[in-house]
């Protein structure tokens, strides 16, 4: 059985998410309901060309787990234009078009409507916005960018099914600002450390979360490429120190992870 239909079989249980990462920022959610969202799907190795003339080995590390051809999602999110986080390819490859909303940040959008998706499946987001797509609540959530190429980050909240509520900081670089988050009070913070490029560093990424106080903190977008990577170890020992009533987890790439309530 594929992980696409091991995914879609997936019991969750009442007040529950179900997530699977599948490399980077790149997160499957599955509601009580059976709504599947998605974050940021990376799922090629459009990046080690599309960069290569930087000397930068932007080589795929993490196998693709989930063919584009064979996502069958009814959300899919981004949150920035960089393309480990909006590809093109995975977007172009994407056979259930017609069925799925794609939701994110202008220029996302450029880029949905570049490769074939219909007005229509297309939702604007931004910092603060707020939208009820099936039995999810999505809000927008404050993200500094990382360099000039894109000036567009943005987090989301996520509520599944009147259950759990995630925060996803996307790529972002370090600003009290991201502190905004607590009021919504997430249960989960999915959160960057790899530090590079002006991405939040595993210490600085532990100081976001001693403040917002959720109850797990899971770190990613240290996975993927060779030359932007770190030991998300030092994740963990960061928040021992700042934030050590925040339980650490580690997920596993396409093995299920159940969050209740």
């Amino acid at each position: 059985m594929s992980l696409m239909s091991e995914i879609r079989a997936f019991p969750v249980p009442k007040k529950s998410v179900a997530i699977w990462w599948l490399g980077q920022t790149g997160y499957i959610f599955k509601t009580p309901e059976g709504t599947l969202l998605t974050t940021d799907m990376y799922l090629t190795d459009s990046c080690a060309a599309a960069y290569a003339h930087l000397g930068v080995d932007l080589s795929r590390r993490v196998p693709i787990l989930i063919p584009p051809e064979e996502l069958d999602v009814d959300i899919y999110t981004c949150t920035h234009n960089h393309q480990d986080h909006t590809d093109p390819e995975t977007i172009r490859g994407l056979r259930h078009k017609d069925t799925t909303n794609f939701v994110g940040p202008h220029p996302s959008c450029d880029v949905y409507r570049a490769e074939g998706i219909e007005t229509g499946r297309i939702v604007p987001a931004w910092p603060a916005c707020e939208l009820e797509l099936r039995d999810v609540h999505i809000r927008g959530a404050f993200a500094l960018p990382t360099d000039d190429t894109d000036l567009n980050h943005m987090g989301y909240t996520f509520t599944f099914g009147g259950g759990p509520k995630v925060y996803v900081t996307g790529d972002t670089d370090f600003s009290e600002l991201l502190f905004s988050t607590a009021k919504y009070a997430p249960d989960i913070v999915i959160t960057c450390i790899n530090g590079g490029f002006n991405n939040l560093s595993h210490f600085e990424a532990a100081q976001v979360v001693a403040k917002i106080k959720p109850k797990a903190a899971i770190p990613c977008h240290y996975d993927m490429f060779p030359d932007n990577a770190v030991d998300p170890r030092q994740f963990r020992a960061s928040l021992k120190l700042h934030a050590p009533d925040t339980r650490y987890q580690e997920l596993q790439h396409g093995k299920p992870f159940v969050f209740s309530l």
